[in-house]
């Protein structure tokens, strides 16, 4: 009997540690994070961030559950402290802390701080809160990992409250320059420059605004046959003539946070997904497919997050230098005064194409992520009501997001193909430098 007793007891034994562990299992399903990132995008939408400040709302949250991750495996990651400029060492992880549990309160704080909907990131976090108390997380982990997630959020915020944000916001208004040559607000709304003085934000893994400065644009000249006037036209003729599957790659890839429409005296609007959102939509779908675990998926988005945020810098850069007129303005002063395009012309200069240089730049470190012919089904546009596109790569996806920019009418060729090579630069100076990931050689070496 003594025996039976004791056999029992340590079943007993077994079972219970068994169930108080089962919950480290399920933090672990990268889901969990999938979801943080997914409700951050819904509130980027939401709040109508521009792309180059939704980049950096991405960007910030990502890298502090990336740190956190570093700090838990540093056998497989390497911390990006000296990698981004300015980044210091994380604090390091608490002794009950869970990291996965961690990494998502970090990217929950650090959002909710950027966004304007708080409200919304709080009941999200009210949401998980729960969840989290379902799988039977004791309250002394989910303690630890808020106190250290906050830990962590505050260095984050610090870093990113030296990035030269909040001294944009009050720097002046772009005043529009006389000729034609030059960009003009475009109808319907004519509205403001964005992000005038965007390249004054810090980069991360570039050395400045102007590292990867692409070509000049063609000279301005409206003499028919002339490169520029050629290129002109070839907006013109295409915007008459699209085919109905240009037109569904061009509204696939509008990306448009704000879209006005116009009936008589009303006006409403339709919100949408940023380019950047739609990468990391990409981003979502890729990690899935290749079934990364928490801390590759984290690692993914990193990766394109850092890329977004640079290839944005750099080609807001070459627009506000540039300052190329948008085609719109042309063709209904000189072509057509009823002409439109088929997408709604952004607020900015032209050159180079946006969706151009932070695709090309995305799809260049998810290729070193994950290869060279990685099929995936893009669905990240069927919440707006588009269909899926399928593409044999990302950098097949990201040839067809530069070249929509020309069957919407709103870029010349020249700001696509200078687009692709530019971000193309930017995507492998990433790849190259950002080094996250630690092989079995270099862990060796630190031994």
């Amino acid at each position: 009997m003594k025996n039976i007793s004791q056999i029992l007891c340590v079943m007993v034994l077994f079972i219970s540690c068994s169930e108080n562990t089962a919950y480290k299992e399920k933090l672990r399903e990268p889901e969990l994070f999938q979801s943080a990132v997914k409700i951050l995008s819904d509130i980027i939408v939401y709040d109508i961030f521009s792309p180059p400040v939704a980049s950096r709302v991405y960007m910030y949250p990502t890298i502090a559950a990336y740190e956190i991750m570093a700090q838990a495996k540093p056998t497989e990651y390497k911390s990006l402290a000296t990698q981004l400029s300015g980044l210091e060492e994380a604090p390091k992880i608490t002794e009950k802390a869970n990291p996965e549990l961690a990494a998502i309160y970090a990217f929950n704080i650090i959002g909710k701080a950027l966004i304007f909907s708080e409200d919304k990131m709080e009941a999200y976090q009210e949401k998980l809160d729960q969840q989290i108390k379902d799988m039977g997380v004791p309250r002394s982990v989910r303690k630890a990992s808020m106190t250290y997630a906050q830990s962590v959020a505050d260095h984050i915020l610090q870093w990113a409250s030296k990035d030269m944000y909040n001294q944009t916001r009050t720097y002046p208004k772009y005043t529009i320059l006389e000729g034609e040559k030059f960009w003009k607000p475009t109808p319907p709304d004519y509205m403001d420059g964005i992000e005038p003085h965007w390249n004054k934000i810090r980069t991360l893994v570039l050395d400045s605004a102007n590292q990867y400065q692409p070509k000049a644009p063609l000279d301005f000249d409206l003499t028919k046959g002339s490169p520029f006037q050629t290129q002109l036209q070839e907006v013109y003729e295409i915007g008459e003539g699209l085919t109905d599957e240009q037109v569904e790659i061009a509204k696939f890839w509008d990306c448009n946070p704000y879209v006005t429409h116009h009936r008589g005296h009303a006006m409403f609007a339709t919100k949408k997904i940023t380019p950047g959102g739609h990468w990391i939509g990409i981003t979502a779908i890729a990690t899935r497919k290749a079934k990364s675990d928490f801390a590759a998926t984290i690692n993914a988005y990193t990766h394109v997050s850092v890329a977004l945020f640079d290839a944005f810098i750099s080609c807001w850069d070459e627009k506000w230098n540039t300052l190329v007129v948008r085609p719109e303005t042309l063709i209904n002063k000189h072509y057509d005064e009823e002409w439109l395009p088929l997408l709604q012309t952004p607020p900015f200069p032209e050159y180079t194409s946006g969706h151009s240089v932070i695709s090309r730049a995305s799809a260049v470190v998810l290729t070193k992520l994950y290869g060279d012919n990685f099929a995936f089904k893009d669905t990240t546009e069927v919440a707006f009501g588009l269909p899926v596109r399928s593409f044999k790569s990302f950098i097949h996806a990201s040839e067809e997001a530069a070249i929509s920019r020309l069957y919407g009418g709103i870029h010349y060729m020249m700001a696509i193909e200078e687009g692709v090579a530019q971000g193309n630069k930017i995507g492998e100076h990433i790849a190259k430098r950002l080094q996250t990931q630690i092989t079995p050689t270099q862990l060796a070496s630190t031994k």
